[in-house]
Order: structure tokens, then C-alpha cells, then sequence
């Protein structure tokens, strides 16, 4: 188990009490649903304790897969979702064989360090549909920053913005969406981006 999902399986009763629930992400969500089939695959890369980005699909009807490294969420997503699909895996090394119309790395992505965000965009490309969309969130420049989280010092890491781009240019996604520090969502950076049909 890597250093970071040690740490978020020793708070995950903390963050779980305390993750908001207010669903700030509601908009990207909704463009998410309005871009891909009614009732199709979604991978939650980094899907913590279930709450609330799986939860507003699988209760829409989505068939959600989630990954977390930290047992301890992914005992809180069983819990509550026991008929959706829930693996204990390190999203860096993921190889599912399959593909998802929607590929979801929201507030997990970002913990990796630079070399391996860039290697991600394989798994991203490896698990999605083409049509199919990816959403994540960044930080809004390149760098490397830690912050305290229930009492744990959280990794966090960035690339720049022009490299994200590039990045999904070469899986074949087009940005449909980038807001940079979002003030109505908690100042999330976040993308959103379509894979080309061909």
C-alpha cells in the first residue's frame, strides 16, 4: 500500500464524518450524465468512502466501479453500495480489461507525484470509451505542495496546465471544460474532457 493510502486508511472515519455532502461537484456531474448513455459504466478512480460523487450515480442508476488503495473507505463504499463494484488497487498499476464511458479521478489524482500523473494518462486512455469522458481535478500550477488533514501531512502534486492539455491530446481527448480554482466549487480546478469517437 503506497504512503498515501496508509494515511487515508488511518482517517477514514474522520473523513468520512467530515467529507461535505453539499455536492459542489453537481455540475460537472450532471455534464458527465448528459454526455454519456443512461445506466453505463463509470470508474471512480480514487472513490474514498462512496460519498457523494458514486452515490449520485449509482443512485441514478450508473454501474459504478470504485478503486481506493485504503481499505478502511472502501469498507464504508461496501457498506452502503454492496450491489456496485468496489476494488482495493493502486490506480497507478490499474488494468481492468475493460472500458467505462466515464473515467472519474476527483480529489485523488492530484496525490500522485508528477512522473506518475503523466503516466496515468495511459490508464486514463486504457479504460475509456471512445465518446466517453474523464473529469479530475488538478491543482491550478505546477508544483509540489503537503497540507494537514486530521492530523496526517497530505501529498499533493500538479502539473501545469499546458501540459494537461497535452497530455489529453494524446490519448485523443478534446477539453470541453476547465475552470481554474472554481469559487463555486470549493476552488477546485477541474477538467473535464471527451475521448474522440475514432
Amino acid at each position: 500500500m503506497s504512503r498515501i493510502c496508509r494515511q487515508y486508511d488511518r482517517i477514514a472515519a474522520a473523513y468520512d464524518q467530515t467529507r461535505h455532502r453539499d455536492l459542489m461537484e453537481r455540475p460537472f456531474l450532471e455534464q458527465i450524465a448528459a454526455e454519456i448513455p443512461a445506466g453505463s459504466g463509470i470508474l471512480d478512480l480514487g472513490c474514498g468512502s462512496g460519498q457523494p460523487i458514486a452515490a449520485w450515480f449509482i443512485h441514478r442508476g450508473y454501474a459504478v466501479t470504485g478503486v481506493d488503495g485504503a481499505p478502511a473507505m472502501l469498507a464504508f463504499c461496501r457498506r452502503r453500495f454492496a450491489a456496485a463494484t468496489w476494488l482495493e488497487a493502486d490506480m497507478r498499476g490499474l488494468n481492468l480489461g475493460r472500458r467505462f464511458h466515464a473515467v472519474i479521478a476527483w480529489d485523488s489524482f492530484f496525490h500522485l507525484d508528477p512522473d506518475s500523473q503523466r503516466q496515468m494518462f495511459g490508464v486514463f486512455g486504457e479504460h475509456l470509451e471512445p465518446g466517453g469522458v474523464l473529469l479530475f481535478t488538478s491543482g491550478h500550477e505546477h508544483g509540489e505542495i503537503t497540507n494537514t488533514m486530521h492530523g496526517e501531512s497530505i501529498y499533493h502534486a500538479s502539473l501545469n496546465a499546458g501540459e494537461y492539455r497535452a497530455l489529453l491530446a494524446r490519448i485523443g481527448c478534446e477539453v470541453l471544460l476547465y475552470r481554474e480554482r472554481d469559487p463555486q466549487c470549493g476552488l477546485h480546478t477541474v477538467w473535464l474532457a471527451r475521448r474522440s469517437l475514432n
